[in-house]
C-alpha cells in the first residue's frame, strides 16, 4: 500500500470526518469513513462529541466498544471519545469484490446503560494491480481455414480493487493479422477478444507472440500482462470425399446375415492424419435401419445384421459420413438408399367366417354359405391372390367387396351328401407359386322332402286256411332318408272293402314295426287271394306317405272229401251197369267221375276197389277211375257183380268217398248201350257243369295272362335295379309230375293249378296262384 503523506492524509480524514458527522447525525446512528491500509491511530471521529457527551460525563459512564467480530480493527478514547484505527485494514479480505464495505460496531455507555450502533465504511485504494490466471495463452488456429473477423476469447485479468480502481482498460501488441476487441459486461466489466483481421498461412509465419496488458483506473495506473502465443495449424482443409453422394441400391429380401450390401470408398487428398478416413452412421440414421444394417468403420462394407424383411419395410435410408483424423477433423457425407425387393415369401391367409356350418338342404341356389378373407403380406403379383374351391361341390366362390363369399351353385340334397367337406385353395402370382388351404366343413340340415320307401315294390304272404286268427302274416319294412322325426314311421292299413266288409277286419298292422296278423281265420274256398294295402307316413311337416299292396295268399287244407259226380243218379252211391258176357279183356264198363273243392295235393284223387277183395274180374284205373274187365267172363262167373270203389285224396289226413256199383252181365245189350250223355245221369246237371268249367278254363286263362304280363314287366323294371329278397317271398320252386299209364296230371307245390284229363275230354282247372310259376319276378 503506498504510505501518503501526513499532512494530505489529515486533510483528507478531516472532509471524510465531516461528511460523517453529517450524515450519521442526520440519520440517528454514528457513521465513519476509513481507507483500508490506515495506519493504527489514525483518528476516524469523535464519538463523544457526534453524541453531545460532556468530556466529564465520558470517563464516569464508561464509553466502550463492545465486543464483536470487527471490534479488533477500532479502538475508542475513554477520556476523550476518540474514535480510531486498532490495527491495518484489508478491504479484499474482508468485503472481496463488492462495492460498498461497511462493518458494524456497537458502542455501550453505562450509568445509565445506553447502546449505539456505529458503521464503519471501508474506503477502496488502489493497491492492487490487474493479474492474469496464466502466465501464457495458447491458441491453435488452422491456416487457411478462420475468416477474416473470427473472433477468439481472450483469458481476462481480475482486480481485487473496485470501482475506478479496477480494469478498465487492455491493450495489445501490434500485430497486422490481429486486433484486439472489447465488451463492456452488464457488471461494468470487460470482456477482450481476439479478432482476426487476415488469413493465416503456416507456411508465411507458424507462430505468432502478443503481449495482452491490463490497466486499472487508478491515480497511478496499475498493470499486469499476459503472453498470447498463437500456433498456425497445418490446415485439414479437404474433407474426405465419397464416389458418389448417393447411392441407391436394390436388396432382395430374406438374404443371409453378414452379406455385403454395399462397399463405400472416401477419398482424403490429405496426408497423415488428415487423411485417415473411419466411416460412421450419422444421427439421421433411424435406429430401425442399424438394427439391420451394420458398417465397417474401417473398411466401409455395409453388410447385414438383421433380417431384411419387404413387409415390415420395403426401404431404407442410410446416412454415412466419413470422418478423418485431423485436428480438427473433417467429414463427408453420403447418403445409401436401399430398396428391398419382395420376394415369395408369405403364403396367403385364408379367414372363414360363418355364423353356422349348417346349410338347409332346401336352400336356393346362391344362399350365402359364409365369407372367405383372404390376405397376402407380399406384394405385386406377390401379394395377389387367387381362390379355388374344390371341384364336383354345389358351391362357388364370388366375389363380395373386398373378400369374397360362399354361395350354393346347386340344389343340396341331405340325403345323397349330408356332410361336405369343402377344401378352399389361396394361391398367390408369384414365382414360385405359394399357396394355402383351409378346409370348411358343412352339414346339411334335413328337410322333409323324401316320403318313405318300402323296400319291396310288393310283398305277398301264405296263411293256410282255418288258423287260429293272430297269426304272423308278414313284416313290411320302409326306410325314409330322411332324419330325426322326418324318419319316424308309422304303418297303417288303407281302409278299403272285401266282399262286403272292411279290410281292418281280417288284418291287423302294428303301427311302429310293420307286422301284418291276422283277425280272423281265412276260407281257401272263399278266397283265395286278399289284396290289402298299407300305408306307411313319416313325421315330418307336411307328413308324406306310400303305399304298397300286400297279396295274402289262403293256402288250402284238407277239409273237403272227394264229390262223386258219376254215377250221379245213384242211390246211397250204388251205381249199376250192364255189360255184355261176351266182353273180353280190356273192355270198358264204366268210369268214376268224382272231384274234390280242394287244390294241389288235397285234390289228387285216386280210385281203387276195396270189395271184394280178391277180385280177378275188374280192375280200375288209380287216377282215371276206369272200370275195365281183365278177362273173359266164364261159365262160373255170377252174371251180378257188387264192387265197392273207394276214392281217396292225397290230403293230410286223407280224405276218402265210396261208390257201390253193380255190374250185371247180359247176353245182349246193343240197345241198351248208355251213350256219352248216359256217363253224367242228370241230363240237366251235366250242360251246367260243363258249361261251368269252360267258363272258368277262359276266365282263368285270361288272369292267368293279364299276370304273366303284369309280372313280366315288374321283371323287367327289377332287372334294372338288381334283385331283391322280401321277407314275406318264398323263392323256392318245386315241381312234382305225376303220371299214370293213361293220362298226365300235374301238380305244383306252390302253384294252386291242377289240370285233370279225362276220358271225355273235359278238363277241370281250380285255382289261380300264379306267384310261383314266376318266383324271381317278385
Amino acid at each position: 500500500m503506498d504510505l501518503q503523506s501526513p499532512g494530505k492524509d489529515w486533510k483528507w480524514q478531516v472532509v471524510y470526518f465531516f461528511f460523517l458527522y453529517s450524515w450519521g447525525w442526520a440519520s440517528g446512528q454514528l457513521r465513519y469513513s476509513i481507507a483500508e491500509e490506515s495506519e493504527p491511530g489514525t483518528l476516524a471521529g469523535n464519538v463523544a462529541q457526534d453524541l453531545e457527551l460532556n468530556l466529564a460525563d465520558i470517563e464516569k459512564r464508561k464509553l466502550s466498544l463492545r465486543s464483536g467480530d470487527n471490534d479488533r480493527y477500532f479502538i475508542v478514547d475513554q477520556k476523550t471519545g476518540a474514535f480510531a484505527v486498532r490495527n491495518r485494514i484489508d478491504r479484499e479480505s474482508l468485503c472481496g469484490s463488492s462495492l460498498t464495505c461497511l462493518l458494524p460496531l456497537e458502542l455501550g455507555i453505562e450509568k445509565p446503560f445506553e447502546l449505539f450502533s456505529v458503521e464503519i465504511e471501508i474506503l477502496d485504494i488502489n493497491d492492487n494491480a490487474p493479474t492474469f490466471s496464466s502466465a501464457d495463452q495458447i491458441i491453435k488456429i488452422i491456416e487457411m481455414f478462420a475468416n477474416p473477423g473470427v473472433r477468439f476469447p481472450l483469458d481476462t485479468a481480475e482486480d481485487s480493487d473496485v470501482g475506478i480502481n479496477g480494469i478498465s482498460q487492455y491493450k495489445i501488441s501490434p500485430n497486422p493479422f490481429f486486433s484486439l476487441s472489447l465488451k463492456n459486461r452488464k457488471d461494468g466489466s470487460l470482456i477482450a477478444e481476439l479478432v482476426l483481421e487476415k488469413k493465416l498461412d503456416r507456411e508465411e509465419k507458424g507462430q505468432h507472440d502478443l503481449l495482452l496488458t491490463a490497466f486499472d483506473g487508478g491515480e497511478q495506473p496499475r498493470s499486469g500482462s499476459t503472453q498470447i502465443t498463437i500456433i498456425v495449424l497445418d490446415v485439414n482443409d479437404n474433407a474426405p470425399v465419397f464416389d458418389q453422394p448417393n447411392y441407391k441400391i436394390t436388396l432382395v429380401e430374406n438374404l443371409p446375415i453378414r452379406t455385403v450390401v454395399v462397399k463405400l470408398n472416401a477419398t482424403d487428398p490429405d496426408e497423415g492424419d488428415n487423411a485417415e478416413i473411419g466411416y460412421f452412421f450419422d444421427h439421421h440414421t433411424l435406429p430401425a435401419a442399424k438394427e439391420i444394417f451394420d458398417l465397417n468403420s474401417n473398411t466401409g462394407e455395409i453388410c447385414l445384421k438383421g433380417l431384411v424383411d419387404f413387409e415390415e419395410s420395403h426401404f431404407y435410408e442410410l446416412f454415412v459420413k466419413a470422418i478423418d483424423k485431423g485436428t480438427p477433423q473433417q467429414e463427408g457425407r453420403c447418403l445409401v438408399q436401399i430398396e428391398v425387393e419382395d420376394i415369395n415369401d408369405n403364403s396367403p391367409e385364408i379367414i372363414f367366417t360363418s355364423n353356422t356350418n349348417e346349410v338347409p338342404e332346401d336352400a336356393p341356389i346362391g344362399t350365402v354359405v359364409g365369407f372367405i378373407t383372404v390376405r397376402d403380406k407380399d406384394s405385386g403379383k406377390n401379394g395377389e391372390v387367387q381362390l379355388d374351391v374344390s371341384s364336383n361341390l354345389p358351391f362357388k366362390i364370388q366375389p363380395f367387396k373386398n373378400r369374397y363369399s360362399l354361395v350354393t351353385s346347386e340344389y343340396l340334397d341331405r340325403e345323397k351328401t349330408a356332410q361336405y367337406t369343402i377344401q378352399v385353395t389361396a394361391s398367390d402370382l408369384g414365382s414360385p407359386a405359394l399357396s394355402n388351404q383351409t378346409v370348411i366343413v358343412l352339414n346339411i340340415s334335413d328337410f322333409n322332402d323324401n316320403p318313405p320307401i318300402f323296400s319291396q315294390a310288393v310283398y305277398t304272404a301264405h296263411i293256410k286256411e282255418n288258423k287260429e286268427p293272430g297269426a304272423l302274416l308278414c313284416t313290411v319294412s320302409a326306410t325314409d332318408p330322411d332324419e330325426g322325426s322326418n324318419s319316424d314311421l308309422t304303418y297303417s292299413i288303407f281302409e278299403s272293402q272285401i266282399d262286403g266288409s272292411s279290410v281292418s277286419s281280417f288284418v291287423y298292422i302294428n303301427p311302429k314295426i310293420g307286422d301284418i296278423y291276422a283277425q280272423g281265420s281265412f276260407d281257401y274256398e272263399h278266397f283265395q287271394v286278399l289284396t290289402v294295402t298299407v300305408r306307411v307316413g313319416d313325421s315330418g311337416s307336411p307328413k308324406l306317405f306310400s303305399n304298397v299292396s300286400v297279396y295274402i295268399f289262403i293256402l288250402d287244407t284238407n277239409d273237403n272229401a272227394p264229390t262223386v259226380l258219376y254215377p250221379g243218379d245213384s242211390k246211397g252211391f250204388i251205381a249199376q251197369e250192364k255189360i255184355p258176357q261176351s266182353a273180353s279183356a280190356g273192355y270198358l264198363v264204366s268210369k268214376i267221375s268224382a272231384m274234390d273243392l280242394d287244390s294241389g295235393h288235397n285234390a289228387w284223387l285216386s280210385y281203387r276197389i276195396i270189395e271184394p277183395v280178391t277180385q280177378t274180374l275188374f280192375e280200375i284205373s288209380q287216377y282215371t277211375g276206369e272200370i275195365r274187365i281183365i278177362r273173359s267172363f266164364l261159365e262160373m262167373d255170377n252174371t251180378e257183380q257188387h264192387l265197392v270203389i273207394s276214392i281217396s285224396d292225397h290230403g293230410e289226413p286223407t280224405l276218402s268217398s265210396t261208390v257201390t256199383m253193380i255190374i250185371n252181365a247180359v247176353d245182349t245189350i246193343a240197345q241198351d248201350l248208355p251213350q256219352s250223355q248216359d256217363l253224367i245221369p242228370n241230363s240237366q246237371t251235366s250242360p251246367n257243369l260243363t258249361l261251368y268249367l269252360i267258363i272258368s278254363l277262359v276266365a282263368i286263362s285270361l288272369v292267368s295272362l293279364i299276370t304273366f304280363l303284369i309280372f313280366l314287366v315288374k321283371c323287367l323294371k327289377k332287372d334294372s335295379y338288381g334283385s331283391s329278397s322280401g321277407f314275406c317271398f318264398s323263392r323256392k320252386y318245386q315241381a312234382k309230375h305225376y303220371t299214370d299209364q293213361y293220362k298226365p296230371t300235374l301238380y305244383l307245390n306252390t302253384w294252386d293249378f291242377e289240370i285233370h284229363g279225362s276220358e271225355d275230354g273235359f278238363s277241370r282247372i281250380t285255382g289261380a296262384m300264379l306267384s310261383s310259376l314266376f318266383p324271381y319276378c317278385f
